[in-house]
């Protein structure tokens, strides 16, 4: 059986989760509290030398990281991870996208917000985000404006990549008011079979 070292409000944690339900993959979830220090004990850093959250324990010794790296190799052979050489390049490519133009942005936001309590010192680094961050969006409104999901008409991991964070949007100060066809999405991920919330309990 897997486990899953992580916090069940954060969004990279989140994707995990989503996958795993998805799926049906028999999984125990260990809850690590990253504000109070638990990714920077001697056990966390030999599981993950970054120190930091998600880590998947693979039950044989072996252990990965990095929230994308971990849905992608749970993915493989599943329907959330095409098989056709390009579809597969179009996955990646939003996926990367979400820890390059997205995450950093709002994610960061939202990490400032709802982690740190928006504190004074902190204002210039969510301003400076904020135009990025909408950039992000845009970009994912417009594709999403022409297809179901982010690749097409399929469901993939990488709408579970992007679907972590910006349907909590809101909490790092973003609104997707003037986003029609990502509330779209964000609906067509919720109703589905395997849909967990974040909240997980």
């Amino acid at each position: 059986m897997y486990r899953v070292y992580g916090d069940k409000i954060s969004g990279n944690c989140y994707k995990i989760a989503l996958v795993m339900n998805e799926l049906a993959l028999p999984h125990e979830w260990v809850d690590i509290d990253i504000v109070g220090g638990e990714t920077r004990t001697t056990k966390f850093l030999a599981m993950n030398p970054n120190g930091r959250v998600p880590v998947l324990d693979l039950g044989d010794g072996r252990y990965l990281s990095e929230s994308n790296a971990i849905i992608g190799y749970l993915a493989e052979g599943s329907p959330l991870l095409p098989v056709d050489d390009f579809h597969r390049a179009l996955v990646y490519q939003w996926m990367f996208f979400e820890q390059y133009s997205h995450e950093p942005n709002i994610a960061t936001s939202r990490f400032i917000m709802k982690y740190l309590g928006s504190p004074a010192d902190k204002k210039p680094a969510l301003e400076r985000r904020r135009k990025p961050g909408y950039q992000a969006l845009d970009v994912m409104e417009g594709q999403l404006s022409t297809r179901e999901f982010l690749t097409g008409d399929h469901f993939t991991i990488a709408d579970v990549a992007l679907y972590a964070y910006t349907h909590v949007a809101h909490e790092g100060g973003f609104s997707l008011k003037d986003f029609p066809s990502i509330r779209a999405w964000l609906s067509r991920v919720e109703i589905r079979p395997g849909y967990v919330p974040m909240t997980m309990d």
